[in-house]
C-alpha cells in the first residue's frame, strides 16, 4: 500500500486534495484527521506541514509527497521532484524598507547585514553564490515583522502579491533567490533501496493520473463542422497532441473534427477556424487525459 503525503493546511492544502479528488482518490471530510485511508485504491494519505514533508519522504517513511519545490529544496532531504503539478507558484527573495525606486536596495547592499527567514539554508547558498556576507536570523513565521521591530535589516521571504510586505514598509529587490510551485516529490534512487515491483508500479500509477490532471488542466477539447476544402488549413491551425479526430457527416463536402488546442490559445483557434469557414464551434473541458508522451510543463 502507498503512504502518501499531502499539505496539512496552507496554501496547497486545498489545491492539492482537489487534484486527488480529480484524480480518483478519496480526501479527509474533516481538517483535523491526519490521516486517511484509500482502500479502493490502496492508498493512505498523510496530512503534515508542508515544511516536513520533505523529511518524511526522504527517510523512506513514505513512498511520495506534494510540497514546495523551495521546501523540498530547503530540506536538504535525499528526495527529487517527479513532476511540478501547476498550482502554488511563488517567488522568493529578498526585501527591505523602501518604498520607491530610489530607495530600492541591491544585493551587495547586504553585505554585513542581519537577514531573517524561514529558509536560511536556500539564503546561505543563494549569498555564497554571490559572494556576499550577512547574519543569518532564522524564523518560524511572521518574518516580515522583524525589521520592524529591529530584529533585523532585512528579510528574505516567499513573495506573492508582495501585500504583506507593502503592509510593513517593505520592498521586495533584487532577483528571485528560487520560484516555486507545487511538486511531487520522492526519495532520492540509489542501490541499496531496492522497491517491490508492486511498490514501483502504485507510484508509477499515481504519478501518470497526477500527471493527466496536470495535463488536462492545460487544454480544452475543440469539436467543429469543416469544409473538406480547408481541411488542410484547419489542421495547420490547431493540430492537436497527435492529429486530429476527422469523421464523416451527412453531408459529404462537410467533416466532424476534434482536437485538443491549449487552455489561453482557444479562442484565438475558434477566432481563426470561424474565418476559415468552420462551423459549430464547440469547447469543452477535460478532467483527465492519459499516454502523454515527453515532459509536461504546467502553465501557472
Amino acid at each position: 500500500m502507498l503512504r502518501i503525503a499531502l499539505p496539512n493546511k496552507g496554501t496547497l492544502a486545498e489545491p492539492a486534495a482537489t487534484m486527488m479528488r480529480e484524480a480518483g482518490y478519496r480526501q479527509r471530510s474533516d481538517n483535523r484527521d491526519l490521516s486517511m485511508l484509500d482502500e479502493e485504491n490502496e492508498i493512505e494519505f498523510f496530512y503534515l506541514r508542508p515544511k516536513d514533508i520533505a523529511t518524511y519522504v526522504g527517510s523512506g517513511d513514505l513512498h511520495l509527497g506534494i510540497t514546495g519545490a523551495d521546501l523540498m529544496d530547503e530540506s536538504g532531504s535525499q528526495v527529487k521532484g517527479v513532476i511540478q503539478l501547476g498550482f502554488g507558484a511563488s517567488k522568493f527573495r529578498f526585501a527591505a524598507p523602501g518604498t520607491s525606486d530610489e530607495t530600492e536596495w541591491k544585493l551587495e547592499d547586504l553585505e554585513g547585514k542581519k537577514i531573517a527567514t524561514s529558509y536560511p539554508r536556500l539564503v546561505r547558498a543563494h549569498l555564497a553564490r554571490n559572494r556576499v556576507r550577512a547574519d543569518i536570523i532564522k524564523l518560524d513565521g511572521a518574518v516580515e515583522i522583524s525589521v520592524q521591530l529591529g530584529l533585523a535589516d532585512a528579510i528574505a521571504d516567499v513573495v506573492s502579491s508582495g501585500r504583506t510586505l507593502r503592509q510593513h514598509g517593505l520592498r521586495a529587490f533584487g532577483d528571485p533567490i528560487a520560484e516555486s510551485q507545487a511538486t511531487l516529490i520522492e526519495r532520492e534512487p540509489r542501490p541499496d533501496r531496492e522497491e517491490t515491483v508492486e511498490t514501483k508500479t502504485a507510484k508509477q500509477v499515481f504519478t501518470e493520473r497526477l500527471r493527466g490532471v496536470v495535463y488536462a488542466r492545460q487544454y480544452l477539447m475543440i469539436d467543429y463542422d469543416c469544409p473538406k476544402n480547408v481541411l488542410d488549413k484547419a489542421r495547420a491551425i490547431a493540430p492537436g497532441l497527435q492529429a486530429p479526430t476527422v469523421s464523416p457527416l451527412a453531408d459529404e463536402d462537410w467533416v466532424a473534427v476534434r482536437t485538443m488546442v491549449r487552455y489561453q490559445k482557444a479562442n484565438k483557434v475558434m477566432d481563426d477556424l470561424a474565418a476559415l469557414g468552420a462551423r459549430a464551434i464547440l469547447t469543452s473541458a477535460i478532467r483527465s487525459c492519459r499516454a502523454v508522451e515527453g515532459p509536461i510543463e504546467p502553465t501557472l
